[in-house]
């Protein structure tokens, strides 16, 4: 089972906001996932970028592949 770190989409129409997630890669964007790790929200200025750091560095630890967009989020944190 390949384990992906991604974004999954809760904002309403024209209102996006999203979570970071722990999911199988084979499971939709908005379908099953195993943990929520953070959310971000680009509306706000500047954007809100928040995670749960210990839970990040166990699921890196244990191998989860983040995304490029999570990645990116990653860096901005100094998590990566």
């Amino acid at each position: 089972m390949a384990v992906r770190m991604r974004l999954t989409r809760v904002g309403s129409k024209k209102n996006p906001i999203y979570r970071v997630v722990v999911a199988d890669s084979r499971s939709p964007r908005d379908g099953k996932f195993i943990e929520i790790v953070g959310r971000y929200n680009p509306q706000h200025e500047p954007s809100l970028i928040e995670f749960d750091e210990d839970k990040v560095r166990d699921w890196l630890g244990k191998g989860a592949q983040p995304s490029n967009t999570v990645s990116r989020l990653l860096k901005k944190k100094n998590l990566v």
